[in-house]
């Protein structure tokens, strides 16, 4: 797998990680670490995502930086 398609699919884990497993949440009164299971899932990808995007942004072979 290329580097840029590795960045591609971390960017779409990233961009689709937190709306797509809402739906699959059918329990309402499950708590996780104090918080309602649908807020932790939400804070959970905030966090992921971000870890993601410094990944992307490491391995991406267009960025560059300029250093002076």
């Amino acid at each position: 797998m290329t580097k840029k398609r590795l960045c591609y699919l971390l960017s779409f884990i990233a961009y689709f990680g937190m709306p797509l497993g809402v739906p699959f949440i059918k329990n309402v009164e499950l708590y996780v670490l104090g918080l309602p299971f649908l807020l932790f899932w939400m804070v959970l990808w905030i966090f992921l995502g971000t870890g993601l995007m410094i990944i992307v942004h490491r391995i991406n072979p267009n960025a560059k930086e300029e250093t002076e």
